[in-house]
Formats: C-alpha cells, structure tokens, sequence
C-alpha cells in the first residue's frame, strides 16, 4: 500500500487532509507514462476512454503466451491445464473483486458493450411484447441505450427516460414515477462517462426491486475507481470492460444472479456452450460456459486478473479520494479561464470534467492541447441525447487516473489557456 501526506499537492487544490498516493512511485509501473509527446512529457487525461497498463498486467499477459500458451478446458496436456487455471483463475479474481456469490455468475466477454448487448438479446428481447417498457436515463452512453433501443423496436416496447436536472443529477422522483407496471427491466450507468456524476445507484435498484423490475448497471466508468459491491447493491446484473480497468483490451465482464441467467437462452452458439450435440438435439452447457461460445480471449482473462492483483494492492478508497480531488482542482483551475464552462457540477462526482469553450470548438481545444502534450477526448463521448439536454454539439472531457498529478492538472489548465490565446 502507498499512502502519503498530500505535503505535494499545490496551493487551492482541495482535500489536503485526506491520504494520498505516492504518485511518484505508482507511475513508475506505468512505462508509458514516460512518454514525451511533441517534445512536452505526456500528460495523458483520457482514462474515461481507457486506462493505462502496469507493468505487472504487461508482464502477465507476455508470460502468459512465453510460457503457457494453449486453448482451454478440454486439453489434457500441461500446457491446456496450465491455460484452463490461469483463466478460471481469473474468473475467481473477478468474483472476488466484485463480491459476486459464486464464480459461475462471472461470464467473460469483449467488453461492457458486448455484456449489456448480452443481457439485451438473451434476457430482456424474450421477455418484452408490445408496449413493454424499459427504463434508462439520459446519462447513458450509447452502449447502455442502443441494445435496448433496438429490442424495443423489435419487440413492440418502448423506452422511457429518466431525466436530469441541470447539474447532472438524475431525477429520482422522475425516475419513481416512470416504475409502472410495465416496465420490465431498468438499465442505468453507475457512473456518467460524459459528466462524472455518480448515480445513487442501490437506491435506484431499491425502488426498482419494490415494483419487481431487475436492473442492469453499466460499470465501464465505476469498476476502475471505486469499490463495488454487487451483493451491497444487489443489482440483478453488472456489465463492466477490462481495459478501462487498467487491464488489456478485448476482455470485459458481466455479472448476474444465477437465478436469472440459469433460464436465458445462450445468445451465441459454437464450441464449448454445449453439453452435447447430435443430429437432432442440442444441449447447452451450463453457466457460465453456456454464454462463452468459442475460444475466448484467454490472454486477456490473464491480464485482467492481474490487473485485479494490482488494483488490490492500492488503497482504493485513497486512490478515490486522489481523483475526485484532481477533478475538483481543474475545475476550479479551468473555470478561472474566461470563456470556459464545466459542465455537470454533480454533488457526487468521479474524476470526469467535461467542458466547452466560447472561443474554439472541442475538436480544436483537442488539437492544440495535443501539442501541448495533453490526451484529452472531445466530441459527444457516445453520449448524444446528453449533448442534446445540454445544448451542445460536443465537450472537451478531460478523465484521471490514480496516477495522474496535481502538476498536470495545472499543464491542462496552461494549455486551455494556450487556447484562448489562439481562438478569443
């Protein structure tokens, strides 16, 4: 564990109180971090979009394919064994890290996207008919819209969508009120990967649960940086992707009660989700391997677990604190710039700041903080419906990390000014 005074932390920057990490040491497991970009040390605030690797994720995937390299469960030789343990290994990581009840809950898959298109096409498409509803907010990315967008169209129902004020913040009484006796799942982020804001989320499910209406939560923006607790929560499923959880890409998750994905048909059909084949009949295989159809990204399994190892090895609740506190400081840093404005000033908040500039558009704020050495994203983030509540074709979004730095906090805020120079 690595905690330290904030004694480094400059002047304004808030939660001096608070433990810290000793980021120094921390981004030295991170090779990339060394990087130089157009001359400047990179700056990299884009985390949102996907984290950097440790050392220890990198080393794990490379020993992985040196020294254990093979297809999974029905080989019989070392090497197979050695594969199929890594990887059922990882699975048990997985449960563990969000205190899942069993293992067989855990179904690997490419990532967020695929796991809440999986819910949607296996759970909730068989059960929908016709002026069905299902519930999701504005917040969401599209990946937690779209799926259940295109089971309504093909099912007859329709979604309903919960509204935010204009600090960011859903509507609860809305959401209350939109609970009939027609819905039939709620789907919600657990974290904005556009505003930052954090969603009450167990009390969404408590009020969803009241009326008999499971919920999906979309983690992809939570698993990284905050404890979750699945069973605390008691979400019915929890959808969430490896490399944005400071593992490789390619790997992601999705959990759910067992007692809801024992009678989902599999959504994919190949090798290994079966029990038995003939001519005539099919039998699938039970969970989780009736949702993992084909070979599948073993590698990436071993990487995430070690990612997992990493994350666990940090105080997390410190490396929380860290974020919230960056986030806070450039917005304070930013909104000193005339001309800029934060958007979503949410109370409960990740270390997401999202911002727009009278005097250039996003994608040119981008461009000249990239030579600057600063990695930000700009655009509408999958986020759309957001940009239309908020009135604005896009944001500049800058995202941290554990690893990131008051000092570059301070460069983005320099090189936003650097714009203003240039455009206004």
């Amino acid at each position: 564990m690595r905690v330290v005074a904030r004694a480094g932390a400059p002047a304004g920057a808030p939660g001096l109180q608070q433990r810290a990490f000793d980021v120094a040491s921390i981004r030295r497991d991170f090779p990339i971090l060394e990087r130089h970009v157009y001359g400047q040390p990179l700056v990299y605030l884009d985390n949102a979009a996907t984290a950097q690797k440790p050392r220890a994720v990198i080393d794990a995937i490379s020993n992985f394919y040196l020294v254990s390299n093979a297809n999974i469960h029905r080989g019989v030789h070392r090497l197979s064994e050695e594969a199929t343990g890594a990887y059922e290994g990882a699975r048990a990581a997985v449960r563990r890290f969000l205190n899942a009840r069993e293992a067989r809950e855990i179904v690997f898959v490419r990532g967020a996207t695929e796991a809440i298109n999986l819910v949607a096409q296996a759970y909730a498409r068989p059960l929908l008919r016709p002026d069905d509803e299902i519930v999701v907010s504005i917040l969401e990315h599209h990946s937690n819209f779209v799926p259940w967008k295109m089971a309504a169209e093909a099912t007859g129902a329709r979604l309903r969508v919960v509204p935010m004020t204009d600090a960011g913040e859903l509507r609860l009484d809305e959401y209350e009120r939109l609970l009939s006796d027609r819905t039939r799942l709620v789907a919600i982020g657990h974290v904005s990967n556009a505003l930052g804001t954090v969603n009450p989320v167990a009390e969404i499910v408590r009020l969803a649960h009241a009326r008999g209406v499971p919920v999906l939560v979309d983690g992809a923006q939570a698993a990284p940086h905050m404890r979750v607790d699945v069973q605390a929560l008691d979400c019915d499923f929890y959808a969430f992707s490896g490399h944005k959880t400071f593992g490789p890409t390619g790997i992601g998750v999705l959990y759910g009660k067992a007692e809801l994905m024992d009678p989902m048909p599999p959504w994919q059909g190949g090798g290994d989700m079966i029990s038995s084949v003939t001519l005539d009949e099919v039998r699938y295989a039970a969970l989780p391997a009736k949702f993992e159809a084909g070979t599948p990204d073993i590698a990436g399994a071993v990487g995430l677990a070690a990612a997992i190892e990493y994350l666990e090895g940090i105080d997390r609740d410190a490396a929380s604190a860290h974020e919230a506190a960056l986030a806070r400081y450039a917005e304070k840093r930013l909104s000193e710039i005339a001309g800029v404005t934060v958007l979503g000033r949410a109370a409960q908040k990740a270390g997401i700041v999202s911002f727009v500039m009278s005097a250039a558009h996003p994608h040119d704020i981008g461009t000249v903080l990239d030579r600057e050495g600063v990695a930000i994203r700009t655009g509408h983030h999958c986020c759309q419906p957001l940009m239309h509540r908020l009135g604005v074709p896009a944001t500049a979004r800058a995202s941290f990390a554990f690893y990131n730095t008051f000092e570059e906090a301070d460069r983005l805020a320099a090189a936003v000014a650097r714009v203003k120079e240039m455009f206004g």
